[in-house]
Order: C-alpha cells, then structure tokens, then sequence
C-alpha cells in the first residue's frame, strides 16, 4: 500500500525557496546574500542554510549599513554570521558620504535611507556579483507586487517594470551580460503572516525589538519613532514610554513601531492575523515620500 503526504502551506513555501537557492547556486558564479538581521533576511540566511546541508551555503552575506542601524540588530547580525561560520560583507553609506559620491541630507527629518542605494551598487560592482538575494515580498507594497522571483538589473543597476521576464512552471531565466545582474526574491510568494508562522514553527531568533518591549518613543506623522541618538527631535515633540514591538527594521530614523504586547512568536501570529495593514504600510516613512515612492526608488537600483 503506498502512502501519500501531502505537503503543508509552509512546507510548499520553503520547498520553493530551497529550489530558487539552488537553481541560483547552479547557474550563477558570485551570488550574494543580503543579511541585515531583520526578520526576513533571518528567514533567508535560515532557508539558504537548509537548501545546502549539510554543506555550508556556497555565498556569502552583505549588509548596507547606513549608519543609523538600531543597536540590537547590529549586534544580532554579527553574532548569528560569527555562529554561522559565513562570510560577511558590509558596505558603509558613511564611505559614500566621505568619497563625495552622495550628499547627505540634513535637517531634523533628514535620512540615509535613499542613499543607501549608491552604496548598494557599489558594492555589487566592486565584488562583481551577479544574483543577488533580497528578502522583499509581494505582499509588502505595489511596487514590489511587480517583481518577478528573478528581477533583472541593466549595467546601471536599475528596474524596468516594463521589462520583466516571464517565469512559468518555477523556470527562470538567469541570462545576463557581463555587468548586469539579477535580484532574486525566494520569499516573493510569502506574507507577513507566512514569515511569522514560519519563525514560530522553525523556533528561528530574531534580534529582540520584534517582541514587545519598553521603549522612549516620539509620536510623527502618524507613526511612533523610538527616540534613538540617530532621531532628531522635531519642536513640540514630547517623548513617552510606550510597550511596543517593531513589524520591519531599517534605517532608525525613518522606520516606526507599533502598540503591541505581543512578546511570543505565537502571539505575533495572532496579532498579525487581525491586522488588514501591511507592515511597510504602517511603518515606513520611506514609503510615504509620494504615490509612487518605492517604485522610483527601485527604477533607481534600490531593493
């Protein structure tokens, strides 16, 4: 009598990402993983671990650093690459600064998180890789929605929306010339919800601002900042204690927390389950600048 599994919603989700590592792995020579230590790259960096075991992954991980990283994910990202054993890479948007090749805003709302993009271009020239992962989903705004799994890059770096490659059957098409590069999203097809259940069901760390903790934050432009030494405040900005919990992470200046005494990831799930706003939505100022504001950014060579 033959048995029949059937695979779980998460199963069929992490098969599909194992599949993207290892159709890059086969057919590109300098891939790169980008590793910040927010919660999907963790994600990531964990499925890139499984697609190869017991050997170790066959790339290494980057970070652009802006400068104006929280603390807490610093340190996360540097003791899970040193207990990993992977190579890792960080490319400062300081360095850019101080070489002239971007100007740095200034003013209490001022940002690095725009110029985050030379910086990232740079470092893809300078190592000349040619995939490089990223950890956007679909379900995280429009821009992204239009993504394909592998995102071509032109010379420049940048998007053509216009340009994308048909992808039937889970078939990609590699294909570039010297100087070109290809994206590679292996969490396209997972939600926020996804992401969470499966932390919770693979018992993954993540850095300790995802769970609920007290903190000094400041209330702007309908968003709850946390008062770090990287925020300036603005007049008549009072800040307050506040029991909160970050949905994405980024640049401190710029990326917001939520109310939340979600402390578990069970309790994440559940939290996340009843919210009908995605996690950008409701906490990145990046994504406000204008309509579209993340899709100009990726035209540019942004993620």
């Amino acid at each position: 009598m033959t048995s029949t599994y059937e695979l779980s919603h998460l199963d069929a989700l992490e098969a599909e990402s194992v599949h993207v590592f290892r159709e890059v792995a086969a057919t590109f020579e300098r891939p790169v993983l980008l590793f910040s230590g927010g919660k999907d790259s963790v994600v990531l960096l964990h499925l890139a671990i499984k697609a190869f075991w017991p050997a170790p992954p066959p790339f290494g991980v980057s970070h652009v650093d802006t400068g104006h990283n929280f603390d807490e994910v610093l340190e996360f990202r540097d003791r899970t690459v040193e207990k990993l054993g992977v190579r890792l890479l960080v490319g400062r948007v300081q360095d850019d600064i101080d070489a002239g090749r971007v100007v740095e805003e200034t003013g209490p709302r001022a940002s690095r998180n725009r110029l985050q993009t030379a910086t990232l271009l740079r470092v893809i020239r300078e190592n000349a890789f040619d995939a490089v992962f990223g950890g956007a989903r679909r379900d995280e705004e429009k821009a992204r929605a239009k993504e394909r799994v592998f995102s071509f890059r032109d010379e420049f770096g940048q998007w053509d929306p216009r340009n994308q490659r048909p992808e039937l059957w889970n078939l990609y098409n590699g294909r570039h010339r010297k100087g070109e590069h290809i994206r590679v999203f292996p969490l396209s097809n997972w939600t926020e919800l996804d992401v969470w259940s499966y932390i919770a069901a693979e018992e993954i760390e993540l850095p300790s601002i995802y769970y609920a903790h007290r903190r000094e934050v400041v209330q702007r432009d309908g968003m709850l900042l946390a008062r770090t030494r990287h925020l300036t405040l603005l007049d008549g900005e009072h800040p307050y204690e506040a029991t909160v919990r970050f949905r994405t992470v980024g640049d401190a200046t710029c990326t917001g927390c939520v109310e939340s005494t979600a402390a578990t990831p069970a309790e994440v799930v559940a939290e996340i389950a009843a919210t009908r706003i995605t996690e950008r939505g409701a906490t990145r100022a990046d994504d406000r600048i204008s309509e579209a504001g993340m899709e100009d950014r990726k035209k540019e060579g942004y993620f």
